[in-house]
């Protein structure tokens, strides 16, 4: 079993998981490849039997990996998603974080979601991802969000007024300090922020979210993910910021965007004990009520 470690920053409370981690990917076989910056991290603060082979975001994964642990929260994730592209490499997140909900095992549970894994006790989630079809030139060969494509305004005293076409035909103009592309992943990040719905990972729909809109009567609306988004910004100032997860770039307002369904889906894993609506229901603290 050859797996992938990557992660930016462990604290030290939680250096004795990793070593837990490590010692027992070490011990199955000689297959542990990690993050560059992730080992060097680490490497005075705890002991390898051997090192391991390592790679960087600019070179990428080696190949043949079999599953690709992300370690931290949420964001880390959402970065592992450059690394593994159309590679369909699943990703299991260890969540350093708080809320965690991509990455849904603890820091507590890493050595039994091994066991679990090693005998097969697990699902495969194929997650949708959205793709900025044009411009290209912004994110170089790196287009896709797992949660979320974002325009929003570039300082705290202008207001945007975002157009906006579905499959050639005008949905809105919002008068509104932004605006939210979301997948059923990101459903449950930037978008329910900002009073979207939850949607099921397995929903075959985007969710499109005003960020503060100047107009009360405009509400977040979910659409088919077969369709094109076309956006045309314009506002008092002369560019706008557009970000693609938590990838951020200054965009000129003569610059429209186009996203649509990438043709390649991220694998999720997913211990067989979870699923989505119980992932919720800890996380957001349904049917939580002081009086029972």
């Amino acid at each position: 079993m050859r797996v992938a470690l990557f992660g930016k920053h462990v604290a030290d409370t939680v250096v004795p998981k990793i070593q837990e981690l490590v010692g027992r990917l070490q011990q199955v076989d000689g297959n542990l490849i990690m993050f560059r910056s992730l080992y060097e991290s680490l490497l005075d603060k705890i002991s390898f039997n051997y090192v391991p082979q390592l790679f960087d975001m600019e070179r990428g994964l080696p190949e043949k990996i079999d599953f690709l642990f992300s370690i931290g929260g949420d964001g880390t994730i959402l970065d592992a998603v450059s690394l593994v592209g159309d590679s369909e490499i699943p990703v299991i997140g260890i969540n350093l974080g708080r809320l965690g909900f991509l990455s849904s095992i603890s820091k507590d549970q890493i050595l039994p979601a091994l066991d679990a894994i090693e005998k097969g006790l697990y699902t495969l989630e194929k997650r949708t991802l959205l793709q900025l079809v044009s411009p290209q030139h912004l994110f170089g060969t790196n287009l896709w969000a797992l949660n979320d494509v974002t325009v929003y305004k570039p300082n705290v005293m202008s207001m945007l007024t975002i157009k906006t076409w579905i499959n050639g035909e005008f949905l809105n103009s919002y008068w509104a300090d932004g605006l939210i592309v979301a997948t059923p992943t990101g459903s449950t990040a930037y978008s329910l922020s900002c009073t979207g719905p939850i949607i099921t990972p397995d929903a075959e729909n985007f969710l499109i979210t005003p960020i503060a809109s100047h107009n009360l009567t405009v509400r977040p609306i979910v659409i088919r993910d077969d369709c094109e988004i076309r956006i045309q910004v314009g506002g008092k100032g002369n560019n706008y910021l557009v970000s693609l997860d938590s990838r951020t770039e200054k965009v000129d307002n003569s610059v429209e965007l186009i996203i649509r369904k990438a043709e390649f889906k991220i694998h999720l894993l997913r211990l067989n004990e979870k699923n989505f609506f119980q992932t919720i229901r800890e996380k957001l603290n349904w049917g939580l009520d002081n009086r029972n």
